[in-house]
């Protein structure tokens, strides 16, 4: 008898965070993917909500790549019960010991901050969970190879494959007793992009989850840098500071990697660079560790030891440090975690920096409905940081260009390097503008038809 396999939609249904499948096959149970809900308070309130089965119930977890809209909530779901392994490859196991500790110092601090000025409706104000549970979480990881076939559970055997999204990411092949494969797509990277290389073909698949972030747009052509060159240009012309908020990993080795670039080709003034973000400072040793899963013009060579390093590159690690950048008005470029303003040092910096017209702050990155970046690319007036109203004179940029998820573009491409057609095609992981319209125009450029799944949702495979 073939066994009864179900798939049940728990986060990145009609939104872009949270991503959480649960598959059920023949009495094992499995969760794809572990991600914290981000943005709207609607969202983040799910991450306190009660599992929708008993975590202790759950035989392994497996991992797409170390971005905490992935992997943020496993720590709490080891606190709540789970026992089994979360299966994830090499590469993110590495940058998990970094992000969950990381977050758990962040949600600890900003419970802090939240009693000291008062303003939680929470009394007191609690994280989700402290840097200890994460730590605890850190030894369920099990590290797998690139396309080494594994069986987790019974009549379940997966495959990680490169996506090109991240350091470690990898979309995931799920081959079932019974003859059916589930491809978990997970974030699928760009093509043709610097530090990474691209994202795998797919296989045949009976069923494939498939992100849709940038699903009704194409990312503006590759200006070798001139975007960013720009603003760095204008902004030290000014006497200002640049503040990039940027994703501790993965979104700025891109961005050291085209400083350094502009600065050798002499197309931008050679100012301080810092990285305040003592996560992000260990996640570059990772990547330098790791040369040869980048791509081969950035590894090193006798000329450059990294091209990550910038000519007049500092770390912050110490608070201390991180408080005197803050306060330092010369120009300079400060990228700081975290990517969406939601939390961390650079919100310190945005406090500070937000009401002189003379700096201005880049986003790199998508920014998820609800966050700080998102009201501030959009034309905010004023954001509220640690409980007080901050006005917004400074000038905010925008490059997509840096995006590392596919656009429309490059996600047919992909799908269109599928031997088969799909029999069903889930799309997840975006707002629900970007899903429809890459719904649509799967239909029509493909053929073939897509399902938009809602929170809570159970599918048949």
């Amino acid at each position: 008898m073939t066994p009864v396999t179900e798939l049940t939609f728990l986060g990145a249904a009609r939104t872009v965070t949270g991503s959480k499948y649960l598959l059920s096959h023949g009495g094992e149970t499995i969760l794809f993917d572990c991600g914290l809900f981000q943005g709207l308070k609607t969202l983040r309130e799910r991450n306190w909500e009660d599992f929708p089965v008993a975590p202790s119930s759950i035989r392994a977890v497996v991992l797409t790549h170390a971005h905490l809209d992935h992997v943020g909530y496993l720590p709490r779901l080891v606190a709540n019960g789970f026992d089994g392994r979360a299966f994830c490859t090499s590469g993110t196991a590495d940058l998990c010991r970094l992000v969950l500790p990381d977050s758990g110092r962040i949600q600890e601090e900003d419970a802090r901050q939240a009693n000291r000025h008062g303003y939680s409706r929470h009394q007191p104000a609690q994280p989700l969970y402290d840097e200890a549970a994460a730590n605890r979480a850190l030894t369920h990881l099990y590290q797998v190879s690139y396309r080494k076939p594994l069986e987790i559970a019974a009549g379940v055997t997966i495959e990680f494959v490169p996506a090109g999204h991240l350091l470690g990411s990898a979309y995931v092949i799920v081959r079932l007793s019974g003859g059916k494969t589930i491809l978990f797509g997970g974030d699928l990277g760009r093509y043709g992009r610097p530090v990474l290389p691209d994202p795998a073909d797919p296989v045949a698949a009976d069923l494939v989850l498939l992100e849709s972030t940038y699903g009704d747009r194409d990312h503006p052509a590759d200006d070798d840098g001139e975007s960013l060159a720009r603003v760095i240009r204008d902004t030290a012309a000014r006497g200002g500071k640049v503040i990039v908020p940027a994703f501790a990993i993965g979104r700025v080795e891109e961005l050291l990697y085209w400083i350094a670039r502009l600065e050798r080709a002499r197309r931008i003034p050679v100012l301080p660079v810092y990285v305040d973000s003592p996560m992000a400072a260990e996640a570059l040793k990772f990547y330098a560790s790791r040369s040869s899963e980048l791509d081969p013009e950035v590894r090193p060579t006798a000329k450059h030891v990294t091209a990550f390093a910038t000519a007049r590159f500092q770390t912050t690690v110490s608070p201390q440090q991180s408080k005197a950048l803050t306060a330092n008005k010369r120009s300079a470029v400060v990228i700081s975690a975290s990517g969406m303003a939601t939390g961390g040092r650079v919100l310190h910096h945005l406090a500070a920096a937000l009401p002189d017209p003379r700096n201005t702050v880049v986003f790199a990155g998508f920014q998820a409905e609800g966050t700080r970046g998102r009201q501030l690319i959009e034309g905010a007036s004023d954001v509220k940081i640690h409980g007080r109203v901050v006005p917004v004179r400074a000038r905010i940029e925008k490059v997509n260009s840096m995006s590392a998820h596919a656009d429309r573009g490059e996600i047919l491409r992909w799908l269109k390097a599928m031997p088969a057609p799909s029999a069903r095609l889930c799309l997840v992981h975006g707002e629900p503008g970007p899903m429809d319209a890459l719904k649509a125009l799967v239909r029509d450029r493909l053929g073939w038809d897509a399902h938009t799944p809602g929170h809570g949702e159970t599918v048949t495979v």
